[in-house]
């Protein structure tokens, strides 16, 4: 009975995954670029964390993120495009039409982020969605 439970115990203990989770290296404060230096890796395994460290490189910090604690998926995200304050080109299409003009966002956003915008000639606030080029598509 003893030689089966240590055999028991030896194959857990052999069986065991060893994961690595990124971690910063440095405090990063919110909205900050991440790049190499920032992060590393260490032993462990956490749910909603990183666990290559060329999936968080480039990203923005959300949040605070306190060197040597890992990395959550909702802690990051694409870097921001438009600032606020940030005069921007306003863009509506539709069935043949093309309206252009210029804004200024009232909220930070990236790519793909919907945004409040306020059309600089008629100070009306609009939402539309920030494109790889920095303008915004104004839906109706």
């Amino acid at each position: 009975m003893t030689r089966y439970f240590a055999f028991i115990v030896w194959m857990i203990s052999s069986s065991a995954v060893f994961a690595e989770v990124v971690v910063p290296t440095r405090t990063i404060r919110a909205n900050s670029i991440i790049t190499e230096v920032d992060v590393g890796t260490k032993p462990g395994h956490v749910a909603n964390g990183f666990d290559r460290v060329v999936d968080v490189i480039g990203q923005e910090a959300k949040t605070t993120l306190y060197a040597g604690r890992p990395i959550h998926v909702d802690s990051i995200g694409p870097p921001a495009l438009v600032t606020r304050n940030q005069i921007v080109s306003l863009r509506f299409q539709t069935a043949g039409l093309i309206i252009t003009t210029e804004g200024r966002s009232l909220e930070r956003g990236g790519v793909g982020d919907r945004v409040r915008i306020m059309n600089l000639t008629s100070r009306a606030t609009l939402f539309g969605q920030i494109q790889p080029d920095g303008s915004v598509q104004v839906q109706n």
